[in-house]
């Protein structure tokens, strides 16, 4: 079979969870037209026709990370540890160490691709204009930083908007492999149902109460814990095999936390990842639930997101480029430019995802070898 075909045959046989779908097709387009309001130099010229947009898209929709947060904790749950017990539940990962390789071998190549194309973009646009979205020119340690996911914790600009997250998405990964595989040596033959799910409990509230409220933390994984947390409490509260106390309980330890931490300062942020563990707690196990040509279109957006969110940013910025070197500066077609890096960043996405993230998935999985062919979910 070569390997366009497998990819579409393993496309077609994935099983889509329409709701976590949905919410990641919103979620995406609101980060895209977060950075198309947030970064000019378009978004200068049309914010006195649109000011109240404009002003929400640039500060307001960031907050949509949040979803990817949450949904990323759900998913991590379901794949090292779908009963909440101590130790990880991976057969393909015996120890945290090959599940975390299996996270990093998953987000980096692509990322890194992305990256790199990051700094053509901006090396052309930097030929064209001046402004202050365009970063200075990449240095190789700053690029190898990056290729390490480790560009925030070690202070190197991010070459591409949104680049911090990739690192989180991965520093969150490894801290809940560690955690479930130091309670699995804690708890030894035992069972100890309630072990993990009480400790992440206490991680959260940790998370919510102090480490999220001090921004000096916001390029380790403590800082974002909170939301990420909450995505793991709502796979195992989910679970339809717990019943009565055990439900009940599971519930509360879901979202205890996250009242306590709203009561005592508010957030938004934190208010939003509540309502979307929420969601995924009554029907995020649901799947294929979104039919229809809408249904379909709303699994591709979400299929293909994590290559949206890689890839807009330098799009974005050529077609601004484009724009304001040869378009009137008249808010109109500067607008019109806005709504042309949009579909240009999911035309983008969409070729990225089939011809850069898929097929750098399949290569790096058959150079990982036979232990670590079963694809990861989260």
């Amino acid at each position: 079979m070569t390997v366009a075909k497998a990819v579409q045959a393993d496309l077609k046989n994935r099983p889509q969870f329409g709701w976590i779908n949905g919410l990641k097709a919103g979620a995406a387009q609101l980060i895209v037209l977060h950075h198309l309001a947030f970064y000019g130099p378009m978004s200068d010229y049309v914010q006195p026709m649109w000011p109240a947009l404009l002003d929400w898209l640039g500060d307001s929709a960031r907050i949509a990370v949040q979803v990817f947060l949450v949904i990323g904790g759900f998913l991590a749950a379901r794949s090292l540890s779908p009963a909440g017990l101590p130790g990880l539940a991976l057969a393909a990962s015996p120890s945290p160490w090959s599940a975390i390789w299996r996270r990093y071998a998953k987000l980096a190549p692509p990322f890194v691709a992305a990256t790199l194309i990051a700094v053509l973009a901006n090396a052309l646009a930097a030929s064209v204009m001046t402004h202050e979205s365009i970063s200075a020119p990449a240095t190789f340690s700053q690029i190898g930083a990056h290729a390490l996911l480790l560009h925030g914790v070690l202070g190197y600009e991010s070459l591409s908007a949104g680049a911090w997250y990739v690192a989180i998405d991965f520093q969150l990964y490894a801290l809940a492999a560690l955690l479930f595989w130091s309670t699995g040596r804690i708890a030894g033959q035992r069972r100890l149902p309630w072990l993990v799910p009480a400790i992440v409990a206490l991680c959260v509230a940790a998370s919510l109460l102090y480490f999220n409220r001090d921004a000096g933390w916001d390029n380790w994984a403590p800082y974002f814990f909170g939301s990420y947390g909450l995505g793991l409490l709502a796979w195992w509260a989910s679970d339809p095999r717990r019943q009565g106390h055990a439900a009940t309980i599971m519930l509360l330890l879901l979202i205890v936390p996250a009242w306590l931490a709203l009561a005592l300062a508010f957030r938004t942020r934190i208010e939003l990842a509540l309502a979307v563990a929420c969601v995924l707690f009554l029907c995020g196990r649901s799947v294929k639930v979104l039919t229809g040509p809408l249904g379909a279109a709303v699994n591709t957006l979400g299929r293909i997101s994590y290559a949206v969110f890689l890839i807009h940013f330098p799009v974005s910025l050529l077609v601004n480029t484009a724009f304001v070197r040869y378009a009137p500066l008249e808010p109109e077609w500067q607008a019109l430019g806005m709504l042309t890096a949009w579909a240009a960043s999911l035309a983008a996405g969409t070729a990225f995802h089939r011809w850069v993230e898929v097929p750098l998935g399949r290569m790096v999985q058959a150079l990982l070898g036979r232990a670590l062919v079963r694809p990861i979910s989260a």
